[in-house]
């Protein structure tokens, strides 16, 4: 099963299964939190859920996306409590991309050093066996659902910005029960997008380089997923492909279980708070900056993966300045 979120024509937001061409709408409810909450609550799977409410004949799915009235297929009604965040060196093609990435004169060798050690304990701990504890990833902060952008929507790329670099990944999509326990409600394709030139010129700049908007969907993947998963990412410019790439997931293709990711996310108790929703990106090893491209406003990215349905697409578009040097306010 496949769900989105979407926006009536006269702004009213709904829940919806994909169905081929179109949408059935999901009655009795406006979110994909909503929703998962009243799944969690009566004890049962968001299939059950979903099915125990029934559906109606809804809109043509291409109607939806070209008025570009698809949401992200799970967010929070207040962006505060909506918290993105991702892994990285996760996958088995992951520590040769960044290393080249980092590549360049002057290179600072423990900077190379510390990625292939972590790289390593990922390769020789991160899938430990069910229930088990292994390596600890990488992890890093995004933002809250304010940097989310719908699909279809444009990515801002800030004035102060040395790039703006797709990262298409797959994305685990959470919300918090009332019991503090974490419940995933499946996985969507996402552009985690990048500022790989800041990250470049230290890697102690990574921290900086992911305050970027981001954008995951269309649509939302309930259960199981294969093993092996391959999509393709690519990049349009004036109407033509510039860079298209294979890219690859799963856990056959990662150096780290998800359930190893899931918990050292996690663990951490201030991510536990009853209703919140999560938004994780896992990684990836394939980047259009690491094949010496780098993207422009009025670009538009493009990642897609059959398993997931339509594809994620994203324009890029240059963004004001929101504050500049000497703009705080002493009280």
């Amino acid at each position: 099963m496949r769900l989105i979120q979407f926006e009536s024509t006269s702004g009213q937001r709904q829940v919806g299964v994909v169905d081929g061409d179109a949408v059935r709408t999901v009655r009795g409810v406006a979110s994909t939190r909503e929703l998962a909450l009243a799944a969690i609550r009566a004890g049962r799977s968001l299939q059950s859920e979903v099915d125990g409410r029934g559906s109606d004949a809804g809109p043509a799915y291409a109607e939806l996306q070209q008025g570009g009235r698809i949401l992200p297929p799970l967010d929070h009604q207040d962006p505060a409590h909506c918290l993105i965040s991702g892994t990285g060196l996760t996958h088995l093609g992951s520590a040769s991309t960044r290393d080249k990435m980092h590549q360049q004169k002057g290179q600072d060798e423990a900077t190379l050093t510390d990625t292939m050690r972590i790289f390593r304990w990922g390769l020789e701990g991160g899938k430990p066996g069910a229930g088990k504890i292994g390596a600890q990833p990488e992890w890093f902060y995004k933002g809250d659902g304010s940097i989310v952008v719908r699909p279809g929507a444009d990515l801002p790329l800030p004035a102060f910005a040395e790039d703006g670099g797709e990262e298409p990944e797959l994305v685990g999509l959470y919300v918090i029960g009332d019991d503090g326990k974490p419940y995933r409600l499946g996985y969507a394709l996402g552009n985690e997008f990048s500022d790989h030139v800041l990250e470049r010129r230290n890697y102690l700049y990574l921290a900086h380089s992911k305050l970027r908007f981001c954008a995951y969907g269309p649509e939302l993947r309930v259960g199981a997923l294969p093993a092996h998963l391959a999509g393709t990412s690519r990049i349009h410019r004036s109407g033509e492909v510039i860079w298209e790439k294979e890219f690859l997931s799963g856990e056959q293709n990662m150096c780290h279980s998800l359930e190893n990711l899931e918990f050292h996310h996690f663990k951490y108790q201030q991510f536990l708070r009853p209703g919140d929703v999560h938004v994780h990106y896992f990684g990836t090893a394939t980047l259009s900056y690491a094949d010496g491209i780098q993207a422009q406003p009025g670009d538009t990215f493009e990642i897609e993966m059959s398993e997931f349905g339509a594809p994620l697409r994203n324009g890029l578009v240059a963004a004001d300045e929101p504050l500049q040097p000497g703009s705080v306010t002493a009280l």
